[in-house]
């Protein structure tokens, strides 16, 4: 499980789970009269079993199975659905469930009150967590790698060995004489080479970065099945631009065109 691909929408369904199991706890009406009958209302789960179990826990169990769906590798099926859709389904009908207990109830305590907040607030994330950009977001930001050296980056000077000193202009590495000059000899005097034209630099520049959610990584031929997924919480290498797109190498040296760039965090 990677703790990392949890979005903000997640962060709220966690939060208004926990509200709503908290509020199963808190009585379930209100009550004006004296304490020793006020200390007799009973919460969601002395009202009925049907409350507690079969509605507010019905909602705490949806917003789990949404949660261990995002940090499973894998997407797992329950009774043949996704285990994102049915955690889904069973906060939308928590949440109508609580409705209709408020409605009917003549006086609503701060179980009832709280819970039918919660309620709402777990379905209302649970449906826009994949819609709204801003809750599709990390909900924990990816570390920043330990001074990541450019890609392409030249060695320091002695190329090969530390310190080497380089040979001069004319001279064979290592000293050794040219081919028919005689040993002790004065050197050959070097001719004068031609100028290599340089390559103008390129704009782009390669720079690290991490994902927001996990996104597929197109082969560069163009072929539509994704050959790796970036991952969040892993920074990756971005080596070439193509418009909107990038083109990723992977930590085991795979190469890959990510197309939505949306969001990604540059180390």
């Amino acid at each position: 499980m990677n703790i990392r691909s949890l979005t903000r929408g997640d962060g709220v369904v966690i939060g208004a789970a926990v509200l709503l199991f908290i509020a199963s706890l808190l009585d379930i009406a209100s009550c004006d009269g004296p304490d020793s009958v006020c200390d007799t209302v009973p919460n969601a789960w002395g009202m009925t079993l049907g409350l507690g179990l079969g509605t507010y826990m019905t909602g705490v169990i949806g917003g789990a199975l949404i949660v261990v769906a995002r940090l499973l590798p894998q997407p797992r099926k329950v009774a043949g659905l996704d285990m994102g859709t049915v955690g889904v389904v069973l906060t939308v009908a928590t949440a109508w469930s609580l409705l209709w207990w408020w409605i009917d109830a003549d006086g609503a305590g701060l179980g009832l009150i709280l819970g039918l907040i919660a309620a709402l607030a777990l379905a209302a994330g649970a449906i826009a967590a994949p819609l709204v950009p801003a809750l599709n977001a990390a909900l924990l930001p990816a570390p920043r790698p330990a001074a990541p050296q450019p890609y392409g980056a030249q060695p320091p000077a002695g190329y090969g060995y530390p310190g080497a000193q380089q040979p001069q202009p004319g001279q064979p590495y290592g000293g050794q004489p040219q081919p028919g000059q005689p040993f002790g000899g004065q050197p050959q005097q070097p001719q004068p080479q031609q100028a290599q034209p340089q390559a103008p630099a390129a704009d782009f520049s390669p720079f690290w970065f991490a994902v927001p959610v996990p996104r597929p990584l197109f082969a560069e031929d163009g072929s539509p099945a994704p050959i790796a997924e970036l991952a969040p919480g892993t920074w990756y290498l971005a080596v070439e631009q193509r418009g909107p797109a990038l083109v990723a190498q992977t930590q085991d040296g795979r190469r890959g065109v990510l197309q939505d760039t949306s969001g990604i965090q540059r180390g």
